[in-house]
C-alpha cells in the first residue's frame, strides 16, 4: 500500500470543513508579510544562493538553537565549518525534532519549494535532498525575487533603521521588472538606548549626517527623527515597530528629558530613573509620529534577549540566545495607551507578547482603546517567536475569539530572514481553518461556507490590505 507523504493537500486539516474552508477559501489568497527581516540588498540584487546551507541555514537562530540543544557544535552553526557539514548537522537534528515546529517547517519548505514530499528530511537522506536541491537553486526560479513571487506574495515589510539610507528599496521600485512592493518599516529602538552612552552617541552622529541635522539638544534631535520619519514615509512607510522587553510609560517633564540628553551627549551614565524616563518619553513622541503620518505601530514585548553573556560577546544579537522573559505588561502599556489617547494621538496599534501567561492580558487591553473609527484599529498580533508554533497559533486564536473579534484580525507574518519563510501563512492558514472546522463539525459555530469562508480569507489577507493603508494596495479579494 502506497504511503501517504508527511506533506500532503491536506495536511493539519482533520476534518470535511476544515478541508472546504482551506482549498476553497484560504490556499489561493495572497500574502502580505507587514513584519519581516529580509534583506532588501538581496532583494534589489535579486540574489541567488549557492547552496541550501546558505539560503535555509544562514541567519537561522530558530535552527541553530535547536541543533546546540542536539549537541551541535559552534562551528556547524555559526562557526566556519564547510556548508556541506552544515548542513549534514542539520539534517542529523531533523528527526530530534519531532514535536517541535520545525519538524514542520523543514519539510513543508522541502515539499513547496522543492517538490520533495516523498521523503524526509535525516542522515540517510541529507546526501540526496542537498545535490537535489542545490541543482534546484541553480535555476532562475529560484532566485530570491522568484521565490517571493512563487509564494504569491504581494507586498512586503522590511526592517529599518531611521538612519537607513533606503538605497535598495528605491532600487527595488525603480525597476519595472519586479512589481512587488517591497516598502520599509521604522524600527528606532537605537533612538531609545540612552543606557550605553557611547552607541547612542555614535547613532546619534549617523541620524545627523542621515537627516542633515545638526543635532545640539533634544529639540534639534527630535526634528532630525521627524526628518527621517518623513522621508520613510515617502518611500511608502506606513508602519513603525519597537522591540521592547516591556512598555516604558514613567512620568517625566520636559526639562529632565531635555536634561537626560544633554547629560548622555557628553558621555555621563544616566541614572536607571532618567533612562527610564527618556524611554518614555520616547515612546510617546514616536507614538504621536505614528498617529500624525496615519500610520500603524507595532510593539513586539517580553523577550529576554543576549541573556548568554559569552556567546553574545562571541557572536553578537539575534544568534539564538534569547528566551521568554516576564517583565510587567500590563499597567505600562495601558499608560502609554492611555496617555496617547487622551491627547487623541493613539494611531492603529498592534501588540505582540512572547510569553504565553500574557494572552488574555493583551486580548482584553486591546479592547480598552476600541473607539469605532475604524473595524479592529487596536490588534492583539499573531502567535510570535517563541509561540508563532501550532499550539501558540491555537491558544492566540482561541483567546482572541473569545475576548476580542477575531473575524477583524490582521493575521499573520513571517518575522524571518528567509526567503523560504512564506510558507508560515501556510502553516497558519491550515491552522485558522483547522480550528473553524472543527467548530463547524461540533455545532459552535454555522454551517456557513458563505460566512466563515469570507472571515477566512479576510484574516489570510483582506484585513490587513485595509489595515495598514500601504500605497498602492488596500483591495479586497472576494
Amino acid at each position: 500500500m502506497k504511503v501517504k507523504p508527511f506533506i500532503h493537500d491536506d495536511f493539519l486539516l482533520e476534518n470535511d470543513a476544515a478541508l472546504r474552508l482551506y482549498h476553497d477559501h484560504a490556499a489561493g489568497m495572497p500574502i502580505l508579510d507587514y513584519h519581516c527581516h529580509l534583506p532588501p540588498n538581496e532583494i534589489a540584487n535579486n540574489a541567488q544562493y549557492p547552496n541550501m546551507t546558505a539560503v535555509w541555514l544562514g541567519g537561522d537562530h530558530y535552527k541553530w538553537r535547536a541543533m546546540r540543544a542536539n549537541g551541535v557544535a559552534e562551528t556547524f552553526c555559526t562557526g566556519d565549518a564547510p556548508d556541506w557539514e552544515k548542513f549534514l548537522k542539520w539534517a542529523e537534528s531533523v528527526p530530534r525534532l519531532i514535536r517541535n515546529p520545525l519538524y514542520h517547517w523543514t519539510h513543508l519548505e522541502l515539499a513547496r519549494y522543492f517538490d520533495i514530499s516523498d521523503r524526509l528530511l535525516s542522515t540517510d537522506t541529507a546526501n540526496e535532498i542537498w545535490d537535489t536541491c542545490n541543482a534546484r537553486l541553480r535555476e532562475p526560479e529560484f532566485s530570491c525575487r522568484s521565490l517571493i513571487t512563487r509564494a504569491n506574495v504581494a507586498l512586503i515589510c522590511t526592517t529599518d533603521d531611521p538612519t537607513d539610507t533606503l538605497e535598495h528599496h528605491k532600487e527595488i521600485a525603480d525597476d519595472p521588472s519586479f512589481t512587488i512592493p517591497v516598502l520599509p518599516a521604522w524600527r528606532p529602538d537605537k533612538a531609545m538606548a540612552v543606557e550605553s552612552p557611547e552607541a547612542f552617541n555614535a547613532w546619534v552622529d549617523r541620524l545627523a549626517e542621515a537627516s542633515d541635522t545638526d543635532i545640539n539638544g533634544f529639540e534639534s534631535f527630535m526634528k532630525a527623527l521627524g526628518k527621517r520619519h518623513d522621508y520613510f514615509h515617502e518611500m511608502g512607510c506606513r508602519l513603525s515597530d519597537h522591540g521592547l522587553e516591556s512598555i516604558y510609560a514613567e512620568d517625566y517633564n520636559g526639562t529632565e528629558i531635555e536634561a537626560a540628553f544633554d547629560n548622555v551627549r557628553s558621555g555621563q551614565m544616566l541614572s536607571g530613573e532618567q533612562v527610564l524616563k527618556f524611554k518614555s518619553a520616547m515612546l510617546y513622541e514616536f507614538g504621536v509620529m505614528d498617529h500624525a503620518s496615519d500610520w500603524s505601530q507595532q510593539y513586539h514585548l517580553g523577550a529576554l534577549r543576549n541573556a548568554n553573556t559569552r556567546m553574545f560577546e562571541l557572536l553578537g544579537p539575534d544568534t539564538g540566545f534569547d528566551s521568554i522573559g516576564d517583565f510587567q505588561c500590563a499597567r505600562p502599556l495601558a499608560a502609554l495607551l492611555d496617555r496617547l489617547e487622551q491627547g487623541k494621538n493613539l494611531a492603529r496599534t498592534i501588540v505582540y507578547n512572547v510569553h504565553p501567561r500574557d494572552n488574555a492580558v493583551l486580548a482584553t487591553m486591546m479592547g480598552n482603546y476600541q473607539d469605532g473609527s475604524e473595524p479592529g484599529k487596536m490588534q492583539w498580533g499573531s502567535g510570535w517567536w517563541h509561540l508563532d508554533q501550532k499550539d501558540g497559533m491555537e491558544q492566540q486564536l482561541e483567546t482572541l475569539s473569545q475576548m476580542g473579534v477575531l473575524s477583524r484580525f490582521v493575521g499573520m507574518l513571517t518575522d524571518s530572514r528567509s526567503f523560504l519563510s512564506f510558507t508560515r501563512h501556510e502553516y497558519f492558514r491550515r491552522i485558522l481553518c483547522n480550528v473553524l472546522g472543527k467548530d463547524i463539525e461540533t455545532g459552535l459555530i454555522p454551517r456557513d461556507f458563505d460566512l466563515v469562508g469570507q472571515i477566512v480569507r479576510d484574516i489570510a489577507y483582506n484585513n490587513a490590505a485595509r489595515y495598514f493603508r500601504f500605497p498602492g494596495t488596500g483591495t479586497e479579494i472576494d
